[in-house]
């Protein structure tokens, strides 16, 4: 992602957040505990939410100029948290080392996300869990996912490597998880193709 897209991507974030993604964030973080890895941190937008009673938080975000925006967030923030430049697809943390494993408007840019479900699943503990915001495809047969079809290839290039179409809870559920929670829900405020989400909580089988 270029400077110029970090700088910009809290702003153009933020009509959605205070709709209703601060509150999906509060929800979805309020009850984690342990030891927690976040994949994509981005620029920090899941901080202010984490409990203060975690053992600990690693923050994961492979882009340097993201990263130096979350860098300064965490040195005034209340977390003893430390930040890793690695991929998704490649995460530093021990088999079975984590409670929780957190994604956040991350899967539909990763590069091979079955491959990063599968490295979620190496990581977390025996019955671990896998909490999740995500953008998704709409609907098959809808006129929206029928937009989101055609612009899609021309949307990757422009949004580093973002997919519109992405079908983030089938792969979930193919790739070693049991969805426990799942809410599906309009994203207030998001440009109309990328609107449709799910988020909720998938536990390691």
């Amino acid at each position: 992602m270029s400077y110029i897209s970090a700088f910009f991507y809290d702003r153009l974030l933020a009509p959605a957040e205070e709709a209703c993604l601060k509150k999906w964030r509060h929800d979805l973080l309020r009850d984690i505990s342990g030891d927690v890895f976040e994949i994509g941190a981005g620029t920090g937008s899941n901080l202010e939410f984490y409990p203060d009673t975690l053992r600990s938080l690693v923050l994961s975000e492979p882009d340097v100029h993201m990263r130096r925006q979350l860098e300064k967030k965490i040195t005034s923030s209340k977390y003893n948290a430390s930040v890793t430049s690695c991929t998704a697809e490649n995460i530093e943390a021990e088999d079975e080392s984590c409670d929780f494993v957190v994604t956040s408007l991350v899967c539909c840019s990763v590069g091979h996300l079955e491959s990063v479900l599968l490295e979620v699943r190496r990581v977390l503990k025996p019955r671990g869990k896998l909490v999740f915001l995500e953008h998704v495809a709409a609907p098959q047969g809808t006129k929206r996912r029928r937009w989101q079809n055609l612009i899609n290839p021309f949307w990757r290039k422009l949004a580093g490597n973002c997919h519109l179409n992405r079908e983030t809870e089938s792969a979930i559920l193919n790739n070693g998880f049991e969805i426990l929670e799942i809410k599906r829900e309009s994203m207030r405020k998001a440009m109309p193709l990328v609107r449709p989400t799910i988020r909720g909580t998938a536990i390691k089988c």
